[in-house]
Formats: C-alpha cells, sequence, structure tokens
C-alpha cells in the first residue's frame, strides 16, 4: 500500500481500533484495580493506559508535529526503561481520571496531526510510519494489559464469544518443508519494525513440521510420563528453574480430584486436550520437543513455513497470501479469549498445508534474538537493539491476545526463556531425512 490517503485511512482505523481495546481494558475493572500490581512481573494497568498517552505525544506531537510537551514533567514516570514494572506502583503516577484525560486530550491532537501531516519526506512520515508505530505500541500493552488481567484475581471482568471449532481428523501429524533458499525479514512492508528489517537470503535444509501447535493433551502425556521429574530433558537453567520453583505443568494448571484444571480470566475450568498449551517458557516447550524425540524449529525455520511459497519461489506476507488477516484466517486482536482448538482455520494455513501459524499462541522458537544483516536501529535503539543477545529468545507468529497491525510473517517478538505468564505456546520439528 503505497497511495498516501489509503494509508492515512489505514492508519485512522489502526489507532482508533487500538483506542477501543485500550478502552474495554481499562474500563472492565475499577479504580482499586486499576492502580493495584496484580504482579511484580506486571505494571499497574493505569500505567499503561498513560504510558500509552506518553509515547503517542512523545512521537506523533512532538517528534512529527514538532509541538511543545503538554506534560514534560510526567515523561521520566512512564520511561520503561527508567522504571521496572516491580517498582512502578511506588511512583507519583496520574490518577485513573487523570490518565484517561490525558490520553484522549494526546490523541484528539493525534489525529489533527495524521489529518494534516503530509506521508512523505521523511522516515518518521513517509507511509504514515509513525502512526503505524504508534498503533502497534498501543497494542502491544492492549495486549501486556490482557496478561495482567491473566494474572489478577476475583471474578471475570472480560468475556468474549467462544473460537470456531478445529478437528486434526485427517491432518498428518507433521509436514515437510523443502529446503533451499528463501527472503527472510522484509524491506518493503511500510510498517515492519526495524528488527524485520532489511530482507535477506537464508538457506534452510529440508525439515518436518508439527502441522498444528502441541496441544494440552500432548503435553499431559509429558507430564504424566514424568517430564517435570527427569533432569534429562531440561537445559541445566530451565532444570535449575523446575526445582527452585517446584512446578510440575503450565502456570495456572493445577491437578484436583484427579482432572486436571486451568484458571483462564477469572474462570477455573478443566483443561482442554485439543487447545494449544499455553503459558510455557521456553525451558519447558524446549524440554517437551527433547522428550518427543524433536526439537524446537529455528526462527529461519518458522518465517520460511510460514511465508515461503515453493511453487511461485517468494515470500509471502502470511501463510494464506499477501492479503490482510480476517475472522476465517486466523485468530488474532482479541476476539476470543483463548486458542482455537487444533486445526482450526483451513483457510489460513500454508501452502505446505501447516495450520494456525498465525494467531492462536505465540510459538517458541530456538533462536536467539539477534539482528539481521544490515540491521539498523530506528526510531530508536531501546526497541530491538539493547534487547539483542542469547539472554532472549524468539517467538513468533502471534496469539489470540495479538492485533492484526502487530502481526505479520515478519514479525518477532521475543522474551527471557523463564516467561510463562505470556501467551506461548509452540511446536516442534525434526531434520528430514
Amino acid at each position: 500500500m503505497t497511495d498516501p490517503e489509503l494509508l492515512r485511512a489505514r492508519a485512522l482505523t489502526a489507532l482508533t481500533a487500538a483506542r477501543a481495546r485500550t478502552g474495554v481494558l481499562t474500563s472492565s475493572v475499577d479504580d482499586r484495580e486499576l492502580t493495584a500490581q496484580h504482579s511484580p512481573l506486571m505494571s499497574p494497568l493505569v500505567w499503561d493506559l498513560a504510558h500509552i498517552g506518553n509515547q503517542e505525544e512523545q512521537w506523533l506531537l512532538r517528534a512529527v508535529a514538532g509541538q511543545d510537551a503538554i506534560r514534560p514533567e510526567i515523561d521520566s514516570l512512564y520511561d520503561a526503561f527508567e522504571h521496572p514494572r516491580a517498582s512502578r506502583p511506588t511512583l507519583p503516577l496520574l490518577a485513573p481520571a487523570e490518565a484517561r484525560r490525558y490520553a484522549a486530550d494526546v490523541r484528539g491532537r493525534a489525529l489533527d496531526v495524521l489529518e494534516r501531516t503530509p506521508l512523505r519526506g521523511g522516515p518518521l512520515t513517509d507511509a504514515a510510519f509513525a502512526f503505524g508505530m504508534i498503533a502497534q505500541h498501543e497494542q502491544q500493552h492492549d495486549e501486556t494489559m490482557l496478561i495482567t488481567h491473566q494474572l489478577r484475581s476475583g471474578p471475570a471482568a472480560l468475556t468474549a464469544p467462544q473460537p470456531p471449532p478445529g478437528t486434526t481428523e485427517g491432518l498428518p501429524g507433521e509436514v515437510l518443508v523443502p529446503g533451499g533458499p528463501f527472503t527472510m525479514g522484509t524491506s518493503t512492508e511500510p510498517w515492519a519494525l526495524d528488527n524485520e528489517r532489511p530482507a535477506h537470503q537464508r538457506v534452510v535444509a529440508a525439515f518436518h513440521l508439527d502441522t498444528t501447535p502441541v496441544t494440552c493433551g500432548a503435553y499431559l502425556s509429558f507430564i504424566e510420563d514424568g517430564g517435570y521429574r527427569e533432569a534429562r530433558w531440561w537445559a541445566p537453567a530451565g532444570w535449575a528453574m523446575v526445582r527452585e520453583h517446584k512446578l510440575d505443568a503450565p502456570l495456572f494448571w493445577r491437578q484436583e480430584g484427579g482432572q486436571w484444571l486451568r484458571r483462564r480470566f477469572g474462570v477455573t475450568e478443566p483443561v482442554p486436550a485439543d487447545e494449544p498449551v499455553l503459558h510455557v517458557s521456553w525451558y519447558e516447550a524446549d524440554a517437551y520437543a527433547r522428550w518427543a524425540g524433536r526439537r524446537l524449529p529455528t526462527e529461519a525455520e518458522w518465517e520460511k513455513a510460514a511465508r515461503h511459497d515453493s511453487v511461485s519461489g517468494r515470500s509471502r506476507r502470511y501463510p494464506w497470501g499477501d492479503a490482510d488477516p480476517t475472522p476465517a484466517h486466523a485468530n488474532l486482536g482479541q476476539r476470543h479469549l483463548r486458542p482455537a482448538p487444533a486445526g482450526a482455520y483451513p483457510e489460513g494455513q500454508s501452502p505446505d498445508g501447516v495450520r494456525q501459524l498465525m494467531g492462536d499462541v505465540w510459538e517458541w522458537t530456538a533462536s536467539d534474538f539477534l539482528p539481521y544483516p544490515g540491521f539498523v536501529a530506528f526510531p530508536y535503539r531501546e526497541y530491538s537493539e539493547v534487547f539483542f543477545g542469547p539472554e532472549h529468545k524468539v517467538l513468533r507468529g502471534g496469539a489470540f491476545s495479538v492485533d492484526e497491525v502487530a502481526c505479520r510473517g515478519t514479525f518477532r517478538n521475543w522474551d527471557l526463556p523463564v516467561r510463562r505468564q505470556i501467551f506461548a505456546g509452540f511446536r516442534t520439528a525434526r531434520d528430514a531425512a
């Protein structure tokens, strides 16, 4: 998409959708819950709300439009690098009503900027990049707030319809992804972030990949076979984590009366055997893969499976092609509050027949988060560059918690291998014989 007016309309739609979702996440609980810290791993919801407004002010009002700061004294309060999440409740944060007014004020001015800014002539304005970046930023914080909703105690505050059915009947357990070169990353996606760039050639040997993400039922077999009791399946740091925290199942699972239950957004329910497993760390995913005689796919393998069309020889935006996602393609955008059963979304499968590569659950890969050849930090180092290295593992594909504006075949997520609160699952791979 290169037409300036179409890009302007797309930016308006993306910003409006993000703010509507922010409203749902922050209006569904009272002020006490907004200001509480529901886990030391997460910020109070009210911090995220004002941070969203502050980032929008800094980039759209100040950087793009050259306007004076509205509230310069709060910049440091909402600097994610200056204050760790665990310490944010101690800061003099804006109260909920004030945070809402501030975010609304910024948004009104930002829409005026969008309406009158030529979408060309500079890296922030070309193709409406800064507006797309801010829409993605808000949606990423909406996902963070959804994680906080999952961590909070008490009755359910959010509701959503059930996802569509799925079945693995008639599906192979794995598919062969042919070897050879492919184009990884992008140099043409207008709102791609710096770590997705530039497009470059990779060569991947042929491999087999699970047709669907690993299910709760399959993971339960690992548990029942003593997977959490045998060090041989675990990376040393993962085994230390299991022993220190006495782990025996994914986060939010518990066994009661011989039945496995889980807590999901304030509701306790039986663990659904046919649903992709959720809330597992990289170490747990890696241990399961070893137990199953398989491995996690590399990031390059995952992207080749999700984007490469061996018939045309080109890399596509999504597994199904270049068209934007629809509800028939993938479980995205908090449309549902859980993954769809394995085998769902046949219209979203890849050319090789892999299902659910986009949406449902973030998928851990074997790869460290590293820059692509020719990487250039933009528009600030703290988005990607400061996280590069072996400390962080790459996740791909997005989850039900991710909006389509922040989810595409090149999108890269990353986190520490101990993280379990995120909406992460995985699928496994093996070398082709």
